[in-house]
């Protein structure tokens, strides 16, 4: 029978998509859900050439074509709406801009649900949370993609300089790697020597151990639209060591002052400068910073998909049901 509501990933081609299916979907109402967009996503390095409006262009199509735009976070959409203008002030001819008000309207905050129901609950009190440490000092969670957008060089960078200063940790750094040469990972992991404890991509079982093991996430990342892995993170209890910048303040909320290092734009403290320092404070007063985000670690499951599954059955009723 006829679809009830068309949902769409940013990755798709939205506008194509419901064009090519018209003849037997009919008029569905359709969502496009952006967890991505290729406005802001950050060039790579090793791209060539310039970067063109290609893609950035079938993202606005999708908008266009769409009944309702789901961002996976406010930053998102607030950055997203920001960039547009300048895009579409480019057309050779007919701008686009004046559909951007009818589209700005169409776009809500949907966050994307996280399977937290395998991630290990703390224990109660702050102290407890996890086993005492020993000599060898907290382990130190770097769980992202191996990728130029999470600007890894700054969180190894800081790590074998506090590694230098003789300051007690272990680190995991984990995550998918599908880069041909990680050399910076290579020469960290030479420089930290027995510290590490965890490398490379782990399967779910070992992943999720390593979540309960761990005491301190940690992040630099140039570009996060939401931020999964240091949600797995924070809901494992790991106090967080990340910019005041990118999805991080929309995550962490009132734990801002316990959570996030100073790195926001125009601030005279570098990302290295500042992420050094707040690490090196949390590692050598871990009690004390645990006390400072107590209660983040449940106030963070609110991202589960056991939870935030309920708002989207509800908004695909509400659409399936004539209210788009």
């Amino acid at each position: 029978g006829p679809a009830d509501v068309v949902l769409v990933s940013g990755m798709g081609d939205l506008a194509g998509c419901v064009g090519l299916t018209r003849r037997f979907l009919g008029d569905p109402p359709v969502v496009l859900y952006l967890h991505e967009n290729q406005l802001l996503y950050p060039t790579s390095p090793n791209q060539r050439g310039a970067a063109s409006d290609e893609f950035p262009l079938v993202n606005w199509m999708g908008m266009v074509a769409a009944d309702q735009v789901w961002c996976n976070s406010a930053f998102q959409r607030d950055g997203l709406l920001a960039t547009l203008p300048d895009l579409l002030g480019r057309a050779p001819d007919q701008s686009h801009l004046g559909f951007l008000g009818e589209v700005a309207h169409r776009c809500h905050v949907v966050p994307v649900g996280v399977d937290l129901a395998d991630v290990p609950v703390p224990e109660e009190g702050v102290s407890e949370r996890r086993a005492p440490t020993g000599p060898a000092g907290p382990l130190v969670l770097w769980n992202q993609r191996w990728d130029h957008d999470k600007n890894p060089k700054a969180v190894l960078d800081a790590l074998c300089r506090l590694a230098d200063e003789g300051v007690a940790f272990r680190v995991a750094l984990v995550g998918e790697n599908e880069r041909v040469d990680p050399r910076e990972f290579v020469e960290a992991r030479e420089h930290l020597g027995d510290r590490v404890v965890a490398w490379g991509f782990q399967d779910r079982a070992a992943y999720v151990d390593l979540l309960g093991r761990s005491d301190v996430v940690v992040s630099a990342a140039h570009h996060e639209f939401f931020g999964i892995a240091v949600v797995e993170a924070m809901a494992a209890g790991c106090v967080p060591v990340l910019p005041t910048r990118q999805s991080y303040p929309e995550l962490v909320g009132s734990w801002a002052d316990g959570a996030l290092y100073p790195d926001a734009p125009f601030s005279s403290v570098s990302s290295e400068t500042g992420l050094r320092t707040r690490l090196r404070d949390v590692l050598v007063d871990l009690d004390g910073w645990r006390a400072r985000v107590v209660g983040l670690d449940e106030a963070i499951r609110r991202f589960d998909w056991r939870t935030v599954i309920v708002d989207y059955d509800d908004r695909l009723e509400a659409l399936a049901g004539g209210s788009h």
